[in-house]
């Protein structure tokens, strides 16, 4: 349980310096090129990306279902 709130933790954080990221590229960085700019906001981008990928991955169900044992019937 403390892993799982843990994995929460770190994914939010990920996804919070992603956007603080691109936020600091596009507001604070006047003087940068634009393809400096652009190659770090895509950087925020996949910092993004990964985290609503790893959201979407503790969301969904990661204990397997039950499958029946059946008897082996022997002839």
């Amino acid at each position: 349980m403390v892993q799982r709130g843990l994995n929460w933790a770190a994914t939010t954080l990920v996804g919070v310096f992603g956007f603080v990221w691109i936020g600091v590229v596009v507001f604070a960085t006047i003087d940068a090129p634009t393809w400096a700019r652009v190659g770090q906001a895509s950087f925020g981008a996949c910092l993004i990306a990964w985290a609503l990928y790893k959201a979407v991955q503790l969301l969904r169900r990661t204990e397997p279902r039950f499958v029946p044992r059946h008897r082996r019937v022997r002839a």
